[in-house]
């Protein structure tokens, strides 16, 4: 099985090395990283001065990977266990898959509760004072290196 937590750390290593050839300032310390294995409860919120790239992994398999800017705090911490909260949610995603879906235990009303017994989360919170293109650009340099199932 393959390690989603060293997978992650190597894509992080190269998105710095990435961002300095942007001439873009970010050190391998300014990322501090969550990892909530499944079982996992999601955040209560987004810590103050932070914003956040958080993804999801069943297993070694990337799902989803998103962004949450200082006042996305609902994005971050609730609106993906819930098919109807947001257009776009893990959990909308997850009941499209006709594998997943037809399990006489997964529904609309079990989708969150699904996704945490049984998916891996991982939060990067990067300071606010790097702005929402730094924020943007590892959103995207981790959609290229995971290659997400979720993810148009």
């Amino acid at each position: 099985m393959n390690d989603w937590k060293a997978d992650l750390e190597s894509a992080l290593n190269g998105f710095v090395k990435g961002a300095g050839l942007a001439r873009a300032s970010i050190r391998q310390e300014d990322i501090q990283v969550e990892y909530l294995e499944a079982s996992h409860k999601p955040p209560s919120r987004l810590p103050k001065g932070k914003m956040a790239v958080y993804g999801f992994w069943l297993g070694s398999e990337c799902l989803k990977i998103g962004i949450a800017g200082p006042s996305s705090i609902a994005r971050y911490t609730s609106q993906h266990y819930n098919p109807k909260s947001a257009q776009s949610t893990l959990a909308a995603s997850l009941l499209k898959n006709t594998g997943i879906s037809e399990r006489s235990h997964f529904n609309q009303n079990s989708a969150g509760d699904w996704i945490k017994s049984n998916c891996h989360r991982v939060n990067i919170l990067l300071d606010t004072n790097h702005g929402m293109l730094m924020l943007r650009l590892l959103e995207s340099f981790l959609h290229l290196y995971f290659r997400p199932r979720y993810e148009k």
